[in-house]
């Protein structure tokens, strides 16, 4: 049925899982016991989904990304090839955590680039944009433009993606208010 969804026969979903309608899981994937992905998901090849790991609609994945326990994906999220989470600040092969990992939430509409990694117990906010190969180390702003090692912001992006100029208006329409460091679409 067109509205399944399809999951390359070269992975494994452990049982206990939630997979969405329309969602595609390519080759040499591992969804583990108790994730939930949502509706109209793509996972690249390799991508590791961990237990637990609760997964918006729409969402896409790119190959070689690991999705730990602790993280939360909310809807239309790109992650890019071979980012990177974390789920413990402090790991020790001889002192392991046992499921006590830090929470990171990525919110609806932001992107990761590639090789990008997010350190653990942090938010990236809503429709905000990771450079590749950016380290976020702390919160990331709604509609911030972030880079570099730390990541630190350099700018401001449109729900679309484009760089938002000092006029804060998007060539596709949309205008943005700056308030308190805080960006929000105005009405």
């Amino acid at each position: 049925m067109a509205d399944e969804a399809f999951i390359h026969e070269s992975s494994y979903v452990d049982d206990g899982c939630t997979i969405g309608a329309g969602t595609k899981i390519w080759h040499f994937c591992h969804v583990q016991k108790g994730a939930t992905i949502g509706n109209n998901c793509s996972l690249g090849q390799n991508v590791n989904i961990g237990n637990n790991v609760r997964i918006g609609n729409g969402v896409r994945i790119q190959n070689n990304v690991s999705v730990y326990e602790g993280v939360e994906i909310e809807d239309n999220v790109f992650c890019g090839p071979s980012c990177v989470f974390t789920n413990v600040t402090t790991p020790r092969a001889h002192f392991p955590v046992h499921g006590i990992y830090a929470k990171t939430l990525i919110k609806e509409g932001a992107s990761l680039g590639a090789n990008s990694t997010v350190v653990c117990g942090h938010t990236v906010g809503r429709s905000a944009l990771i450079a590749a190969g950016a380290v976020v180390t702390k919160d990331v702003p709604d509609y911030a433009l972030m880079a570099g090692v730390p990541a630190r912001q350099i700018g401001w992006v449109c729900e679309c993606g484009k760089r938002l100029d000092d006029s804060l208006r998007c060539t596709c329409g949309r205008q943005y208010v700056l308030n308190d460091d805080k960006l929000a679409k105005k009405q």
